[in-house]
């Protein structure tokens, strides 16, 4: 018989390999683009509570505990942050389009349903970035692009509405106006919500699709129930 004696390792499984002190690039990769996302909602929070001209990047990076320094390696500028936090506020009503492009569903359906994300946008961290960002000192070509993006969101919600008009679940409007109107509507849910409010972003979105969806006229019942009253005399100066 040998003399040499046989590892415990050797008899068994092979002994796992120690973990790498270096990260995978995968898990560096995700981990930059997860401090990036965190810096932008920083950004967009400090904008939203301060405004835009008055944030400066030392804001930001005190609201991170980071030096600024460090929000340079993520973004160029403050004018960056400003275009970033729009478009991951549109981003999601874009996604919302993408998502009901395809739904066996009534146009009046889909429709609710991006305005919903929309609505749910707009009362996000991104709101204030998302219906300002156009308004202030940003270079050409990021302008240019914010108006594309917007654009594309208008031409969206026109198309539902035609789509709507065609198939009988909207009735017959214009699709310029009504887009305008809605979307009007939803934009100014950032001049007032705050997310210590009592509703979360998506109440509010479903209490704007709800009177979108029902509009302000009485139901049938509630017509009957007046058809037969008689129209109050008036009172005052103009009274005979």
């Amino acid at each position: 018989m040998s003399n040499r004696r046989t590892s415990p390792l050797a008899a068994g499984k092979a002994a796992p390999a120690p973990a790498s002190p270096w990260r995978t690039s995968g898990a560096r990769l995700r981990d930059r683009e997860l401090k990036r996302d965190a810096v932008i909602r920083a950004a967009a929070r400090e904008f939203n509570r301060n405004g835009y001209h008055n944030t400066s990047l030392d804001d930001i990076a005190a609201a991170l505990q980071v030096t600024k320094p460090t929000v340079y390696y993520y973004v160029t500028s403050k004018e960056q942050l400003l275009f970033e936090c729009f478009v991951a506020g549109v981003e999601q009503i874009r996604a919302a389009f993408r998502e009901v492009r395809q739904l066996p569903l009534p146009a009046r359906e889909r429709l609710n349903a991006v305005l919903r994300h929309y609505g749910e946008a707009v009362a996000s961290e991104f709101g204030w970035c998302m219906v300002r960002a156009e308004d202030q000192d940003l270079p050409p070509a990021m302008s240019r692009h914010i108006k594309s993006l917007k654009s594309e969101v208008d031409q969206g919600i026109r198309r539902l509405l035609r789509e709507g008009i065609q198939d009988g679940s909207i009735e017959a409007c214009d699709p310029k106006m009504t887009a305008f109107a809605l979307a009007g509507a939803l934009n100014w849910i950032a001049h007032w919500y705050r997310e210590d409010q009592s509703l979360t972003g998506a109440q509010i979105a479903t209490a704007f699709v709800t009177v979108f969806e029902g509009g302000l006229r009485p139901r049938r019942g509630a017509l009957r129930m007046n058809a037969g009253a008689r129209p109050r005399r008036a009172r005052g100066a103009l009274a005979r």
